[in-house]
C-alpha cells in the first residue's frame, strides 16, 4: 500500500453499476409491455419470472446456505391452499390472500425445519420430500377445497379480482386477459423484489456468515457464527418467498388439485434443473438457466420422454463439462460479473481519491 492510502473493501463493478441501470430500464419495459404485447407472450414471461423466482430461492437455499431441499413443492401447495381457502371459504380477494399463502408456508416450514434440521447431507434432502408428500396427502383429505380432485376459484372472485377492471379500461382487453396482465406485473415485481432482496443480503454481513455455514459449519461456529439461527431464518425467509409464488401461479391458473400443486417435478426438479445448468451459487446462474429451460420447453414438449430425456442428459453434460454452469464457464472465461458479490480490497486516497 501507498503512503497516504488506505484500504477499502468493495464490491461494486463497473459491470454491477451497467446492470443496475439495465435492470430499471427492463423493470419499466416490462410493465408498459403489456401495452403491445400479445397474451400468448404474456403468458410466457409469466411463466419464466415465476420459475426464476422459484430458482433463485432454491439457489439461495442450496447454493448460498448448503441447504438441499427436494421439498420445496410443499411450500409452493400450502401457498397456493392457503391462497385457496381464504377465497372460497372466507371470501376474500385472491390478491390479497397471495399474502396469506406466503404466511401459511412459514407456519409449515417451522415443523419442517425442526425435523430437517437434526438431518443431514442427503438424509436433509430426503427429509424434506417426506415431509413434501405428508402435506399432500393431508391437504388431499380437505374436502371443503375438493379433496383429491381439487377445485377452482368462484367465478365471482375471479370476474371481481382487485385491479382487474381498471387494467381492462387501461389496455382494452378482455376479462381473462386482463387477470393474465396483473398476475404478470406481480410476477414482475416478486422476482424484482426476490433478486434484490437476495443481492443485499449476500452484500453484507450476513451474506458471508451464510457463505461460511455452506463451506464449513464448524469452522464457522468456531468464529462465533450463529449457524443454527442462521439457517432457521435462511429456510423461513426461503419458505416465505415460495408461498407467495405457489399462491401467484394459482391465482394465475385458478384451478387447484393436490398432484399439481405439490408436484416434485414441475416445482422441484425443474427448479433444480435450472439452477444446476445455470450455475450454482450465483445469482445470474438461474438467470441463464430458465431462459434456456423454456427454450428446451417450448422445442420440445411435444416430444414426451424424449423431452425428459433431453433435459436429463444436458443436466449430466453441464456437471460433467462445466462443474459451476454455464454462467460458470462464462464468467471464467470473461471475468464478468453482473451481480457482483465478492469483496475487494482497494486503495484509497486518504484525501478521497483513489
Amino acid at each position: 500500500m501507498e503512503k497516504g492510502q488506505r484500504m477499502k473493501i468493495v464490491t461494486r463493478t463497473r459491470a454491477g453499476t451497467i446492470t443496475g441501470l439495465m435492470v430499471v430500464v427492463l423493470v419499466l419495459a416490462g410493465l408498459a409491455l403489456p401495452a403491445v404485447a400479445p397474451r400468448s407472450l404474456i403468458q410466457d414471461l409469466f411463466f419464466i419470472l415465476t420459475m426464476l423466482s422459484l430458482a433463485q430461492v432454491w439457489n439461495l437455499l442450496a447454493g448460498y446456505g448448503g441447504l438441499v431441499s427436494v421439498g420445496q413443492q410443499a411450500f409452493v401447495g400450502i401457498g397456493a391452499y392457503a391462497m385457496f381457502a381464504m377465497v372460497i371459504l372466507f371470501g376474500w380477494d385472491p390478491v390479497p390472500a397471495v399474502l396469506v399463502g406466503g404466511v401459511a408456508a412459514v407456519i409449515l416450514a417451522v415443523p419442517t425445519a425442526f425435523f430437517a434440521f437434526r438431518l443431514q447431507g442427503a438424509y436433509f434432502a430426503i427429509g424434506t420430500w417426506v415431509i413434501a408428500e405428508v402435506t399432500r396427502l393431508l391437504v388431499a383429505q380437505w374436502k371443503a377445497l375438493g379433496g383429491g380432485t381439487g377445485t377452482s376459484l368462484p367465478r365471482e372472485a375471479t370476474s371481481d379480482i382487485m385491479g382487474v377492471e381498471l387494467i381492462r379500461t387501461l389496455f382494452d382487453v378482455r376479462e381473462a386477459a386482463a387477470r393474465d396482465i396483473l398476475a404478470y406485473w406481480l410476477a414482475l415485481i416478486l422476482t424484482v423484489c426476490i433478486i434484490g432482496g437476495i443481492y443485499w443480503l449476500l452484500k453484507n454481513r450476513l451474506g458471508l456468515a451464510l457463505a461460511a455455514v455452506r463451506d464449513n459449519t464448524e469452522a464457522a461456529r468456531s468464529v462465533g457464527i450463529d449457524t443454527t439461527r442462521l439457517k432457521w431464518a435462511v429456510f423461513l425467509i426461503a419458505a416465505f418467498a415460495t408461498g407467495l409464488i405457489g399462491a401467484l401461479i394459482y391465482v394465475q391458473t385458478a384451478r387447484i388439485s393436490p398432484d399439481a400443486a405439490f408436484s416434485l417435478t414441475d416445482w422441484t426438479a425443474y427448479v433444480i434443473f435450472i439452477v444446476v445448468i445455470g450455475g450454482i451459487g450465483t445469482l445470474e446462474g438461474p438467470i441463464i438457466g430458465v431462459i434456456v429451460f423454456f427454450v428446451l420447453q417450448s422445442a420440445l414438449s411435444d416430444y414426451g420422454a424424449w423431452y425428459l430425456l433431453t433435459l436429463g442428459l444436458l443436466a449430466i453434460a453441464v456437471m460433467l463439462f462445466a462443474p459451476k454452469g454455464l454462467w460458470g464457464l462464462i464468467a471464467a472465461r470473461t471475468g464478468l460479473r453482473l451481480f457482483p458479490v465478492q469483496r475487494r480490497l482497494v486503495g484509497h486516497d486518504i484525501n478521497g481519491g483513489k
